[in-house]
């Protein structure tokens, strides 16, 4: 039997669900990175999930556009956007919320690019 897009972004959801329970043990100090990605683009926010606020976001959409740019090339610069925007209000530890998609490729090049600015996970 073939899964439907439906099932897919359902199975994805459940992940992130499971994911986000892990995170929660004993790290409410830390604000979260969640990411999440699309077909075509990629996005990034600190969340403090204890007031329920966004703290910060960062999207390629308000990123300067490259001509040939690759989703990864464009999430490592996100990730990079998004570890200045937090580091400027003062944040620089948070816990990295994967969002239920696996770490490799495109969330793992966001994750080294907020690495790579100072963010520390």
């Amino acid at each position: 039997m073939e899964m439907t897009v439906k099932d897919k972004r359902e199975y994805r959801q459940t992940r992130a669900r499971r994911t986000r329970m892990q995170l929660r043990r004993g790290r409410d100090t830390h604000p979260r990175l969640s990411v999440f990605r699309s077909g075509r683009h990629v996005y990034a926010q600190v969340i403090d999930d204890i007031h329920g606020k966004t703290l910060a976001q960062v999207s390629d959409l308000k990123l300067t556009k490259e001509k040939g740019a690759t989703l990864c090339v464009r999430a490592a610069k996100v990730g990079e956007a998004i570890g200045k925007a937090a580091i400027e209000k003062k944040i620089k530890t948070v816990v990295f919320d994967r969002g239920g998609y696996r770490y490799h490729g495109v969330v793992k090049a966001l994750a080294d690019g907020a690495r790579k600015s100072g963010l520390r996970f």
